[in-house]
């Protein structure tokens, strides 16, 4: 028998026809076991896979992907400015996610910043030269045109969170709408009752719904929503230190605060110990993502859990999924999938 790692006949790199020969199948088979086809039986796939340790077989996995008319590669497309992809937990955490799925498989990943017109226009053009596979699109806001870009390629992309209720593109997101209606109720049932809200960016879509939660929880519990008690902000800390500054000038009575992201409620923390409010005694703070920054902050952040790895996760599935239906995306519709992943309250000293 040949030993482990011995070359082909012609004295280069096994090949697949010499690893079929030797093990007495047809080449067809071989590649079969080799992509992990189910459709070969145990003795079969044994010999294959002994051929293939007596040989040394490396598979070409260049090749293979030309063949296919594969890259092998997913982009992950940040539509934000590198600035705010390094200062918020969100981005890295859903990074980890992604590489930690993506690392099962042969793909490679490529982080691609896309915050600025110019950035935007060569993404097009790289995109546009089908140089992936597949993209996953973070932090969407509603007008942004990545989205359509890629449906008019016929690349296959999944969002994280969708731009609307009419969503087309596959999405992962967290429950939004009940992570907010979890943090109303755990102030007003710690006897808050003048709370208000430090909402995301309006354009995203998941912002607008935390802000439907915030209502309804005020309202089902008898308390109409006060306008006054809302003011937008960003997901950034100097977004949440003005909108705190704008809604202490204007309900300087308020006592609790529920804040966009913890990075808002940071920023909200810092304008609330400006104005000489202590936390939770005369304030009560609640943040969502419950990042790090919830567990360093002083006094502790109490924040809504949104599983964010998990997401990164799931985006992966369903994007490779996306990858191996030849279909043409419009000719997809019916299958496109929108998944929701639960949210948990985190208490802490803060509220």
């Amino acid at each position: 028998m040949a030993s482990h790692g011995a070359r082909g006949r012609s004295g280069g790199r096994p090949t697949l026809e010499e690893v079929a020969a030797r093990a007495g199948v047809g080449r067809g088979t071989v590649s079969r076991v080799i992509n992990g086809s189910p459709r070969v039986s145990d003795a079969t796939r044994a010999a294959v896979e002994a051929a293939v340790a007596e040989l040394g077989y490396v598979p070409n996995t260049a090749a293979r992907a030309l063949a296919a008319n594969r890259t092998d590669a997913i982009a992950l497309v940040v539509p934000e400015p590198e600035t705010r992809f390094f200062a918020e937990p969100y981005f890295s955490d859903m990074l980890k996610g992604v590489g930690a799925e993506l690392s099962e498989t042969q793909m490679q990943l490529l982080l691609i910043f896309a915050g600025s017109d110019r950035e935007r226009r060569r993404l097009a053009q790289y995109l546009a030269a089908h140089r992936v596979d597949g993209v996953l699109l973070v932090s969407v806001h509603a007008d942004d045109p990545l989205p359509d870009l890629l449906s008019q390629l016929d690349i296959p992309a999944v969002i994280s969170g969708p731009r609307s209720a009419g969503e087309t593109l596959p999405s992962v997101d967290s429950d939004n709408y009940g992570g907010a209606r979890q943090a109303v109720e755990h102030l007003l049932s710690r006897g808050r009752r003048r709370v208000a809200h430090i909402t995301g960016r309006l354009d995203v879509y998941g912002a607008q719904r935390r802000i439907d939660g915030y209502r309804d929880a005020l309202s089902d519990a008898g308390h109409e929503a006060d306008e006054a008690l809302i003011e937008p902000g960003d997901f950034t800390e100097e977004g949440g230190s003005r909108a705190m500054a704008a809604l202490l000038e204007r309900r300087p009575d308020l006592d609790a605060v529920f804040a966009g992201s913890d990075v808002t409620a940071a920023g909200a923390r810092h304008a609330l110990r400006e104005a000489g409010r202590r936390i939770p005694d005369d304030v009560a703070l609640v943040g969502y993502d419950d990042s790090a920054i919830a567990r360093h902050m002083e006094p502790p952040l109490t924040s809504v859990r949104q599983p964010i790895e998990e997401m990164g996760r799931r985006m992966i599935d369903l994007l490779l999924t996306e990858v191996a239906d030849r279909r043409p995306l419009a000719s997809r519709g019916l299958d496109r999938r929108q998944v929701v992943l639960a949210t948990e309250l985190v208490p802490r000293s803060s509220s």
